[in-house]
């Protein structure tokens, strides 16, 4: 299996598995993660998801031996069946996705973790755009997601140079959300999870639909808009659980629904 999963705690955990090559894609485990995302999206038992790396690496991006393999997916094959697929599941599915980025993670790895909702890495982890060093662009949504993040310029750097940037470095510059040392990773990244996926999951995924609309909305498009997903969201369990355990002085016990 190119992917290993595993259901606790309403998180579902989506491992690449491909270790003895730093977790690059080919096309069996790209095609995998894509079947694994789509199976998270209709689990009602899963409230959050984890994308996470096996081994050193979180992910090396493509497999080259694939791409320049003359019997092997033709590069266009690569970028419109294997990747685009991914990075519109992981923005489609109205769940939080957290991508745990466990070292290396270069190229459409590193373009599949800026694609999360929210992205924590350990300390000796890096990202690289590695593109350049072959003669590509950025694919994956990274020409989309970094400017966006960090703003032209420092994205077009990292873009042409290709150069390495520390979890640290990119927490710094906005471009994830958390680095934490390496012996705390794990167990942080599991307690987030578990939080996340014990809060309104509905609610969660209107949020992660309006935020992405605003990306091409004008402001009053973008007004109307969460006017009627929070109208969906006062409609749901979780909204009348929550205020009734605001007025009673409790914990709420949200069922993502």
């Amino acid at each position: 299996m190119s992917i290993l999963k595993n259901i606790e705690n309403g998180v579902l955990t989506l491992k690449l598995n491909r270790p003895s090559v730093f977790n690059s894609f080919n096309r069996e485990m790209a095609l995998e993660l894509q079947e694994a995302l789509k199976e998270g999206e209709t689990n009602t038992e899963v409230r959050a998801i984890i994308i996470t790396g096996e081994g050193k690496a979180f992910c090396a991006g493509q497999d080259l031996a694939e791409a320049t393999d003359p019997n092997g997916p033709a590069l266009q094959t690569i970028v419109k069946d294997h990747y685009n697929p991914i990075i519109e599941l992981i923005r489609s599915i109205e769940k939080p996705i957290i991508a745990g980025v466990n070292g290396v993670a270069a190229g459409a790895g590193a373009n599949i973790a800026l694609a999360c909702d929210i992205t924590i890495a350990k300390e000796s982890a890096s990202f690289i755009q590695a593109f350049s060093k072959i003669g590509l662009i950025p694919d994956s949504g990274g020409t989309f997601f970094l400017p966006r993040i960090i703003g032209t310029q420092k994205a077009l750097a990292l873009m042409m140079t290709g150069d390495k940037v520390s979890a640290n470095d990119a927490e710094k510059m906005n471009m994830i959300y958390k680095a934490v040392s390496d012996e705390a990773f794990e167990n942080e990244l599991y307690k987030f999870s578990n939080q996340i996926a014990k809060m309104p999951t509905k609610g969660l995924g209107l949020t992660k639909k309006a935020v992405n609309a605003s990306f091409s909305n004008d402001l009053s498009t973008q007004l109307a808009l969460e006017e009627v997903l929070q109208t969906e969201a006062g409609q749901t369990f979780d909204f009348n659980e929550g205020v009734s355990a605001f007025l009673e002085k409790r914990t709420p016990e949200f069922k993502g629904k």
